[in-house]
Order: structure tokens, then C-alpha cells, then sequence
């Protein structure tokens, strides 16, 4: 049984929200606090965290941002109307969906279902990976597009495997410089964008108009099967 952590100071929306939950068949944890929520993420290590973005104490993207330096633990981000920037900064933080309020329990339920789902298949570390004519290959480090060896540098390999690893998640740049790079003060991402450049002129049967390592604009990078 999975347990999701619901994180939101409206205490009708938590009960809503855990209730349909629970219905569904999860466990839960809740609160209405963001500092307490950083403490539950600690000690009871849920597989799954909806999160609102205004909270008191540590906010919500800040504890988005807490959580994914420190681990893959799936975040559905909860917005108001209309506030696109939070979306967008949300994503760029690394989560991994949003709801916008106000919202029907039923779906996000769904969406709690389908992250984990999708989180769950990426976690089995698997060594090859393929999105239409590419085939990647973890072990011999080869890729293929359409059975022909491409030949890619360590790094631009590095990060085709990391973004074909998380199919339709985008990352921001700065991301990907502490993923792929390992640099956590991403001064040059200049340097991601040269990858990028270089990787749709090996994969793309068009590198003005590609269809997998798709730029959403204003947030980052991301590969659609």
C-alpha cells in the first residue's frame, strides 16, 4: 500500500482530499505545514507527496526544492488559477505534476496514480531504454536510431539516458547541470544547451522541428517518446 503525504493549510481541502484517497485505497499523512511536512518526509518516508504551494513556515516550493535535492520522491504541486508562474517554477524544480485549484478529488487521485505507476517502472533501473527509432543500451553505452550506431560523447549519452529515464518530465537547465553534471551551483547552462543542440543533430530526423527532445519553453528539456 503506497502512503501519500497531503500537505495543504485549508483543513476542508485535506480532509477532501485524504478521504478520496483513502477511498482509493492509500494510506496517508497529512498537514497543513511545511516545516512539519519537511519532519514527516524524514521519518515516515512516503512514497508520494501532494503539495501545496502556499504553506506556512517553509513553503511549498521551497519544500519541493528540498526534496529533490536530496531524493526522487514523486511531488503532485497544488496551484491556484491562474498563477502560471508557480507551474512554472514548480516544474523547474522538479515536480513531477500539478493540480490546479480548485480540483476534482477524482483526478487528482488519477494523477496520484499514474506518478506513482510511472515512478514505480522507472525505479527498476532498466539497461536499455527506447523511444521511437532510438535504442539505448546502459551497458555498452551504444545508441542506435533505426538500428545504425550514433555516436555520442560520454556526456551527451549521460544525458539522453537521464532524460529518456523520465519520459515527459521536464527539467530545467539548472537541473540537469546537478544531474547530469553533478554541479550543484550551476554557474554555465550554456553547457546544456550546446547537448541539446548536438543530441537532436544525432536522433532527430529534423533538428529544427524535433519530435522526442522537445524544448517546453520557459521551464526546460524533455524527451516524448
Amino acid at each position: 500500500m503506497a502512503t501519500v503525504l497531503v500537505v495543504d493549510d485549508e483543513p476542508i481541502v485535506r480532509e477532501v482530499v485524504v478521504r478520496y484517497l483513502e477511498r482509493e485505497g492509500y494510506a496517508t499523512l497529512e498537514t497543513g505545514d511545511g516545516d512539519d511536512a519537511r519532519a514527516l518526509v524524514e521519518r515516515e518516508s512516503p512514497d508520494l507527496v501532494v503539495l501545496d504551494v502556499m504553506l506556512p513556515g517553509t513553503d511549498g516550493l521551497e519544500l519541493c526544492r528540498w526534496i529533490r535535492s536530496r531524493s526522487e520522491l514523486p511531488v503532485i504541486m497544488l496551484t491556484a488559477r491562474g498563477e502560471e508562474a508557480d507551474r512554472i517554477v514548480g516544474l523547474e524544480l522538479g515536480a513531477d505534476d500539478y493540480v490546479t485549484k480548485p480540483f476534482s478529488p477524482r483526478e487528482l487521485a488519477a494523477r496520484v496514480r499514474t506518478v506513482l505507476r510511472r515512478t514505480r517502472a522507472s525505479g527498476q533501473h532498466p539497461r536499455r531504454l527506447a523511444f521511437g527509432e532510438i535504442e539505448l543500451d546502459a551497458e555498452t553505452r551504444e545508441v542506435r536510431r533505426g538500428g545504425a550506431e550514433v555516436r555520442l560523447t560520454a556526456k551527451e549519452f549521460d544525458l539522453l539516458w537521464f532524460l529518456a529515464s523520465h519520459p515527459r518530465r521536464v527539467f530545467g537547465r539548472d537541473q540537469l547541470m546537478s544531474r547530469v553534471w553533478g554541479y550543484e551551483a550551476a554557474l554555465d547552462t550554456g553547457t546544456v544547451t550546446v547537448h541539446v543542440r548536438r543530441l537532436r543533430e544525432k536522433i532527430e530526423a529534423d533538428p529544427s522541428d524535433p519530435q522526442h527532445l522537445q524544448t517546453v519553453w520557459g521551464v526546460g528539456y524533455r524527451i516524448v517518446p
